[in-house]
Order: C-alpha cells, then structure tokens, then sequence
C-alpha cells in the first residue's frame, strides 16, 4: 500500500532522551528504538568526528585507544556535552524517521523534574540543532503517568516515580496538574556505583560500570533475605592487592546489601513527598499506592522493600522501562489535551 501524503511529508517522534538509554516512539508504530545513549567519538586535533552510537559505541567503553573517546551525553537526565547530545539525537532521528519522510519532525522531549532553565534551553537548542521542526517538553514522572495508563485528569491524588539512570523522578497530580514534582540525582548509576564500590571495600575487587549494571539486571535484587534468589554470581575483574585478573562468588543478598543506601535514599524522599502533601491527596495515594517506573522499577523485590521503609503499598506497571516514551508519545498524538502538563522554557 501507498504511504498516504501525511507519512511522507511529516514524522512526529517523542524522545525519552534518558541518561543510560535513549527511547523513540512514532504516532501509529509504537517504540522504534531503544538504544544507549552513548557516542563514539574521533579526536584529531580539536575536532571530532563521529564513529558510532548507541549499542555500537557502548560496546567500546573501556576498550579505546587514546584517539578515541565514549561519551554519554546526558548525565542526570540534562545534557552534559552539547556537541555530543546534538550528533546523538541527530542520528537517532535519521534511525526512526521513516526514509520516504522529507520534513523535519515535531519532537516531544522528555526531561527530569528538577531540571532548570538553562538545562531545558540545552535540551531543547541540542534538538533544534539536530532537525526538529517544533519542540515541546514534558516532565519524566508526568509523562510516565500517561504512559502507565493512569487517568491524572480526575480529582484524585496519583504518585508516579520514575527511577532512570541518572535521576529519579517523583510527581504528585490531580485534575490534570501537578500538585508536587522533584527529582534527586540518583537512580540507576547510583546503583551501579553502590555495587562497584560494595565490591571493591569488601572483596578488594575492582570492576566496572558495565560489569556493574550486568550484575544489577541478572542477578540483583533489593530484598536482602530473598530465598527464592539463591544462586551464586561469578565476577571477574582486577584484584587490588596483586594487581592481576581474579574472580569472585558471591550471593544476590551481597547486591542487596550494596543497594541499600540507594534504595534509603529514595524511600526517603518519598517520605518527603507524603509528608508536604494536603490530606485528602495523601489519602488517595494510601488507598491507590505509589505507581514505579522506569529501569530501577525492574529491580527485583524494589517494590517490596519500597512498602516496607515507607509504608504504603507499590504499583509497577507491566513494562515500566518504557512507560515515559510511551506516555510522550501519547501526549504527542493528544497535544491540545495537555498544553497545561508542557513545560514553557521561554
């Protein structure tokens, strides 16, 4: 079938530019790509020139000569190197737009909460510079909300929290707006972070952040007295007393022990969250529970151990890694429903 005039001359993408991967759904086929938000680059000089990005240039970490560098763009959900983010989000849109398409898209742009002016002005300048026609910002939480199928139009209190890889995302709504949000920078890299540092202080073993997040997504677990996880995890890396290659066995309650601070850490600022809010909204949120997304919602037993050090009860939906793209692209497809939930950036 022919594609229709709309298909080729307009593209509209929603982009959860997060800082460990990078989601882009198209209005009418869904999530088109998911890739990690990494650049390879090529020094000469001052310049540099692109190599590769997503799972290609992630490949490369750790592993590059000097001549060569990988760069995360994006650190705690804002963009950390311009140039970087610019060249990324350029070619993911060359990936997900269709070939047959000749105008530039409309971009739905996801950020953290706590993100400020000046962040929000380098998302947006960095999408700008990378094609977009028009440009329009939400906030993570909000757009997870959307994503996880939530109705935050009605006169009732939602709670999302979108645990991503540089930040974690609360937002308390009702009626369509947003009553509380904020974001701390910690979420999945914080955990990745805990893990190496757990290892290295207890088993004198030096690994790294790619080894790190492997050992979260197979075997990690949040609840440290887990006896349906009772398996042995084999990891290698440098022995700092000999200097040389070595490995160790461990259990996932020695990962459990190493999230724990992580996972304090946003139990507290859930407590936080509950104890500013007016008593009817509180009051919702005991009766529905707390709805988690993102990566860190992946986490085995993170919403049990969540109840226990907060006391109210957690929703995850059933893919939570993707609920924000899913949720902008919405939003995008229904863009005169929400103007009201749009961040202005001036």
């Amino acid at each position: 079938m022919l594609k229709s005039v709309t298909d080729i001359l307009w593209s509209d993408l929603a982009i959860d530019l997060g800082t460990a991967n990078t989601l882009v759904y198209a209005p009418g086929k869904g999530v088109v790509l998911d890739e990690p938000s990494v650049v390879a680059m090529l020094k000469q000089g001052d310049e540099r020139e692109i190599l590769a990005v997503g799972t290609v240039a992630k490949s490369m970490i750790g592993r590059t000569p000097q001549n060569i560098e990988t760069i995360r763009p994006m650190r705690d959900g804002v963009v950390a190197d311009f140039i970087a983010a610019e060249e990324m989000i350029k070619q993911f849109i060359k990936i997900a737009v269709s070939r047959f398409s000749i105008a530039s898209p409309r971009l739905m742009l996801c950020v953290p909460a706590s993100a400020t002016q000046v962040e929000l002005r380098a998302v947006f300048d960095a999408a700008y510079m990378a094609g977009a026609k028009k440009i329009f910002i939400m906030q993570e939480p909000v757009a997870a909300a959307i994503g996880a199928g939530l109705d935050i139009s009605q006169p009732k209190g939602t709670m999302v929290i979108d645990i991503g890889g540089g930040t974690t995302d609360i937002a308390v709504m009702s009626l369509g707006g947003i009553i509380i949000s904020r974001s701390f920078r910690s979420g999945g890299d914080a955990m990745d972070r805990a893990i190496i540092d757990h290892i290295r202080h207890e088993h004198q073993l030096l690994i790294g952040s790619s080894n790190a997040e492997i050992i979260k997504k197979e075997v990690g677990t949040a609840l440290i007295n887990d006896e349906k996880r009772d398996v042995d995890v084999h990891i290698k890396g440098r022995n700092l007393r000999t200097g040389m290659p070595s490995e160790i066995i461990i259990g996932p309650a020695d990962i459990a022990k190493a999230l724990t601070a992580p996972l304090e850490l946003i139990a507290d600022e859930v407590r936080k969250t509950l104890e500013e809010l007016p008593p009817e909204i509180a009051a919702d949120i005991a009766d529905e529970g707390i709805h988690l997304t993102g990566g860190g919602a992946l986490l085995d037993k993170i919403d049990v151990v969540l109840c226990e050090k907060t006391g109210v009860n957690f929703n995850i939906p059933a893919d939570p890694l993707r609920c924000v793209v899913l949720g902008a692209g919405l939003a995008l497809e229904n863009i005169e429903q929400v103007e009201n939930l749009l961040i202005d950036i001036g």
